[in-house]
């Protein structure tokens, strides 16, 4: 009889930690998507930031090589 209440402890436990199993995948499969949905949303706005970057006009100030070095050189 003890033999069967050990058995019957360690089924129920085995399903304790099966039950915990379970819910700590579903929450890690949440945490995923959800990363996902934002790096999806991050790679949209750097797309349109890297257009918006090279559509912009060059700038007034000159390139270094154009610079003309300072007085004490």
């Amino acid at each position: 009889m003890k033999e069967i209440e050990q058995l019957q402890a360690r089924i129920d436990e085995l399903e304790m930690k099966q039950a915990f199993q379970e819910q700590t995948i579903e929450d890690l499969n949440q945490a995923l998507t959800e990363q996902q949905f934002l790096i999806d949303k991050m790679q949209t706005q750097l797309k349109f930031m890297v257009g918006k970057v090279k559509g912009m006009e060059p700038s007034n100030l000159a390139s270094e090589s154009e610079e003309t070095p300072p007085p004490h050189y």
